[in-house]
């Protein structure tokens, strides 16, 4: 599986580093409708995970203590971290 996994979501385009990932699920508890833990117990996007109001989003990815999670606007400015 590859180290980084991205997707776009409420405008935001969202990267998921896998190789940071220490799996403590805060990005979960903020926003368990966007992401889950994979087989892997590593952060995953859901199949189909819903728009969310972007604050939150950002705020699920802001809550991760390695940034694991890094958001970026529609022009490619990075919000996170």
């Amino acid at each position: 599986m590859a180290d980084f996994v991205e997707r776009t979501i409420s405008g935001l385009t969202i990267r998921i580093d896998r190789t940071l990932c220490i799996s403590t699920g805060n990005c979960m508890k903020v926003a368990p409708d966007v992401f889950e833990f994979n087989g892997e117990n590593i952060c995953a996007f859901k199949a189909d995970p819903a728009d969310i109001e972007r604050d939150r989003l950002i705020d699920a990815c802001d809550v991760c203590p390695v940034d694991a999670l890094i958001v970026m606007d529609e022009t490619g400015t990075q919000l996170v971290p």
